[in-house]
């Protein structure tokens, strides 16, 4: 097949507003794997909230990766280890800490499969409770407390107010950090050079293949680099007006099966091309 490797971003791509993979989508990824393709989830959550969606699709089986945290951490699911790992420098989650109570954000980081915040009643936080199915800890400073390497953190409010916090905070760490928004509502911070491309590129160049054999699937901010790398970048019809302006095919919502829809076309024989102008 053209496309032999398949990236899903998760939440409003993959999974419906339920946070589900619907019966079809599972039925048709599962023929794509049969056929031959690979899978490789894409997602800003933690390893631990992509790990369930993986075991669905049976990607140990067939041989499938995970890039959590926006690709800071490359899972091989047939082994079950890392193949590439990033954290965060010592002392930024203090630095967080201080800006997330100057611009009166919410703030979380991770550990083992526990979301880990000073606010865990915060309606933001509920949210990436509801995303990831992951337990959330309370405590009580952030500062003292996040002593350990950590890959991620996220600062969480309004999106129109945290789209302003965005720049505040980029412009804090003078490049010197990867700060961007998966969702309106959520800012994540990450190392130097991490997004989804970036470590998409890693895995071609370990699995000796090449972009044109790869094509992504996306909705949100943090999902547009992987678009524009891959050799066919497909947003759903849901998606943010910035990143289906950069796609090459739009695809139906993530509500009615968009990435089914699309990978069954193309495994039947149809063209790019002859999609456009549906969807």
């Amino acid at each position: 097949m053209q496309y032999e490797i398949l990236v899903l971003d998760l939440d409003g791509t993959l999974t419906n507003n339920k946070k589900e993979i619907t019966p079809h989508t599972k039925e048709v990824l599962k023929a794509y794997q049969e056929a031959g393709g690979r899978i490789v989830l894409a997602s800003g959550r933690p390893t631990y909230g992509v790990a369930p969606l993986a075991e669905e699709l049976e990607m140990q089986k067939y041989h499938g990766y995970m890039l959590s945290f926006n690709g800071a951490v490359i899972i091989d699911c047939r082994t079950g280890e890392p193949i590439y790992e990033n954290w965060l420098p010592a002392g930024v989650p203090q630095q967080l800490a201080d800006l997330a109570e100057k611009y009166h954000t919410s703030l979380l980081t991770y550990q083992g499969d526990d979301i880990l915040t000073e606010t865990p009643d915060d309606t933001y936080v509920l949210k990436e409770v509801i995303c990831t199915k992951m337990n959330v800890r309370k405590i009580e400073n952030f500062r003292e407390e996040i002593t350990f390497p950590v890959v991620k953190c996220m600062l969480m409010e309004n999106g129109v107010y945290l789209a302003d916090v965005e720049k505040k905070v980029d412009g804090y760490f003078q490049g010197e950090l990867s700060v961007l928004r998966s969702e309106p509502y959520f800012l994540e911070v990450m190392p130097k050079g991490i997004d989804k491309a970036a470590s998409l590129k890693r895995l071609l160049e370990y699995l000796g293949k090449d972009r044109s054999q790869m094509m992504a699937f996306g909705d949100g901010f943090n999902d547009r680099s992987m678009l524009e790398y891959a050799g066919l970048g497909v947003a759903m019809q849901n998606g943010q007006p910035a990143i289906k302006a950069v796609a090459d095919l739009i695809a139906p919502s993530n509500e009615d099966d968009g990435v089914a829809y699309v990978v069954e076309s193309l495994m039947l024989g149809k063209r790019p091309e002859e999609l456009r102008g549906f969807y």
